[in-house]
């Protein structure tokens, strides 16, 4: 059941996971004293996918010592706290492939999580629209694609009037209709994983990055874990899921440079609330299959809110969110990056478009006046300009890694070799979030050798 709430109810709840979380993570610290410990396995990465992997392996093994380490004050604060916050249904993926299945899984395992603990979203649908005859083409290959996948619902609607009694402004000629796509804020669901898994014994570290993996001077917990405020923690096994940082990660314990981390920013316009309080649902354009991002679309918020967007142009730095944000460093790293190069050269004018749109408001607002041509410059709101970085897997070829890649030093000795690395969780990555974390426990129990792990 759709859960439609207040301003004020949705406040609550935050309120309510932030009292649990802080309650019960007594080992939450940056402090070396309480970061000086021996555990199983240590999960690298407080986004969603750590955060749920970490949750599931100790549902399935709860006598196991485990602990969850991330950077920053919060989880959750980059990928998935910057997303546009939608549950996806499972359409736009290749039939028979793992990113449809997991979404399409993960979706369902989603709602009943929040119906379980309360989280409120909202079922408020999305119609992806075509708006000239050479889209209707690909609409009808995406909706064959979202009948193999076995997408729950899915609808055909043919003409403008059909449209418009599902979302008003909308104009187009024809649609599909996905009733179960929603949407709800990942980041308040990443914090109530994580109390899940704090309920079971689990502990969280914030302010805790990795800086390196050594051996450690006991037998029984071989790798030492260091941060760059050198706290450290022992583990017997360590996954990471680092998003931006997972090749980084990778490299520490001695595996390739490849493939890359390349980031990528979206932006966002935010409609004033007199036009925002006029839309219905999610409203996307039929994705140009030439191109690995969905297009410009209008995407409803938690918080009443609804965004424009987004773009997606080369971030300055890994965590860059605004056009100040430049590490030098990190940039000259992107650049001189072979896969980037050859990328570039593939994609140069698509590419100086978006840089150009990122700039002028006007020429944005074009793709999203296709299909709801009644918003205009002056709904736009002026001082609020969200952003995410995605981290795009690009590989020395300039091609952008579409599937999960797990990486393992088996050549590094006994320390390197416990260690394995999530390198790509391919969007969409919070909403398949259950059911990734369903797969990664399953390859840890036969990379980890869980079993006999949990005998001894």
């Amino acid at each position: 059941m759709s859960k439609i709430v207040s301003e004020f109810s949705f406040k609550s709840w935050e309120y309510t996971v932030k009292r649990i979380f802080t309650t019960r993570s007594l080992t939450t610290s940056s402090d070396s004293n309480s970061a000086n410990k021996n555990y199983d396995i240590v999960v690298v990465g407080g986004g969603i996918v750590g955060v749920a992997t970490a949750r599931e392996i100790i549902n399935r093994h709860s006598n196991l010592r485990m602990a969850l380490l991330e950077k920053e004050t919060q989880l959750a604060n980059h990928q998935t706290g910057h997303n546009s916050g939608v549950v996806h249904a499972g359409i736009y993926y290749q039939p028979g492939s793992l990113k449809a299945k997991l979404c399409v899984e993960g979706a369902q395992l989603s709602y009943k999580y929040f119906d379980s603990k309360k989280i409120p979203y909202k079922k408020c649908g999305k119609l992806i629209v075509a708006t000239n005859p050479e889209e209707i083409k690909k609409l009808k290959d995406l909706y064959a694609r979202a009948i193999t996948n076995k997408v729950p619902d899915i609808q055909y609607i043919e003409g403008e009037k059909a449209i418009k009694a599902i979302e008003p402004l909308c104009t187009g000629l024809e649609a599909l209709w996905s009733p179960h796509t929603g949407i709800v804020d990942w980041a308040l669901v990443t914090k109530y994983y994580a109390a899940d898994f704090v309920e079971r014994k689990g502990n969280v570290f914030l302010n805790f990055a990795v800086n390196g993996f050594h051996e450690s001077k006991n037998p029984d917990y071989p790798i030492k874990i260091c941060s760059t405020t050198n706290n450290s923690v022992n583990a017997k096994y360590v996954l990471t899921c680092g998003g931006l940082q997972s090749d980084r990660l990778a490299v520490m314990s001695g595996c390739s440079k490849n493939p890359k981390i390349v980031p990528f920013r979206g932006e966002y316009l935010v409609l004033r609330s007199e036009k925002a309080r006029l839309i219905k649902t999610n409203v996307y354009p039929v994705p140009d299959p030439r191109f690995p991002f969905l297009g410009v679309h209008v995407t409803p918020r938690m918080d009443g809110s609804v965004w424009l967007g987004p773009n997606a142009v080369l971030a300055f730095r890994r965590e860059g969110y605004k056009w100040s944000d430049i590490h030098f460093g990190e940039l000259l790293e992107t650049i001189t990056y072979p896969g980037f190069i050859k990328l570039g050269f593939k994609y140069l004018i698509p590419g100086a478009m978006e840089m150009i749109k990122s700039r002028i408001v006007s020429l944005q607002l074009r793709d999203v006046q296709k299909f709801l041509p009644t918003v205009t410059k002056g709904d736009i709101e002026k001082k609020i300009t969200p952003a995410g970085v995605r981290a795009q897997a690009l590989d020395g070829k300039g091609n952008l890694v579409d599937d999960f890649v797990f990486d393992k030093n088996t050549s590094g000795g006994p320390t390197a070799s416990r260690i394995l690395h999530c390198r790509n969780a391919p969007s969409p990555g919070a909403t398949s979030s259950l059911a990734i974390a369903k797969m990664i426990a399953e390859r840890c129990e036969t990379e980890f050798n869980l079993k006999e792990l949990i005998s001894k």
